[in-house]
């Protein structure tokens, strides 16, 4: 399932990340490759330790917190501290698929990698290339959204980004392992929860019919769910 959540940062927020990450100190993306991406890779990222990457990362996660699309598709039960990654002058990702498991350097935090998400920070139209590229049963999906907003994708996709021919994309990136691992699972009460809200706004919530089926969604989500 990919989503695309528009104004995850609204325009105060957006700017106040750029200006936190485009101050900072970029090095060789490759600090936070597998052995198989790190052929494949060539862009910059802010260290993750870094004042601004944790500083930037942290008004994401607030922004995550308070939306209820990114709650409903994700059903997060943790976030990797989200990461900063840069590319211009023809650098690019090949195709690759993440890891199955992040771990935070130099703690004991640890995620199982079920979705992955990127933020986008620049306006499309100020560089050229750059497109996420997703794959699935149904072949490549390609992505390039507005500054502040995000797409959520299974982190078991093959996915690539292009290479970036005119300017500079700058994106934030990480990893949510979810309360619903099986992404079946994931995509039904995510559809289910979008119809109830659907019948709601239409019926009202104390709606007989719109409390029976929110009920019926919680206790799938009980039945699903490892929290």
């Amino acid at each position: 399932m990919l989503i695309a959540i528009p104004d995850m940062l609204d325009a105060a927020t957006l700017a106040r990340v750029r200006d936190l990450v485009g101050a900072a100190e970029w090095v060789d993306g490759n600090i936070t490759s597998g052995a198989q991406s790190a052929l494949a890779k060539r862009n910059r990222q802010l260290p993750e330790d870094s004042a601004a990457a944790r500083a930037a990362g942290g008004i994401i996660l607030d922004a995550l917190a308070a939306s209820p699309l990114f709650v409903a598709a994700a059903l997060p039960l943790k976030v990797f501290p989200p990461l900063f990654n840069r590319y211009e002058g023809g650098e690019a990702f090949g195709l690759h698929v993440d890891n199955a498991v992040r771990i935070r350097r130099g703690s004991d935090f640890r995620i199982r990698s079920d979705l992955s998400a990127t933020v986008f920070l620049e306006d499309p139209a100020s560089y050229d290339g750059g497109e996420l590229v997703i794959e699935d049963q149904f072949g490549p999906h390609t992505v390039k959204l507005p500054a502040g907003h995000m797409v959520l994708y299974p982190a078991s996709s093959l996915h690539r980004v292009t290479p970036v021919t005119r300017g500079v994309r700058t994106a934030s990136f990480f990893w949510i392992q979810s309360m619903v691992r099986d992404e079946g699972e994931r995509r039904t009460l995510f559809e289910l929860d979008q119809a109830v809200q659907s019948v709601a706004a239409v019926q009202g919530q104390a709606d007989p019919a719109v409390v029976k089926l929110t009920g019926v969604y919680h206790n799938l989500l009980r039945r699903w769910a490892d929290a």
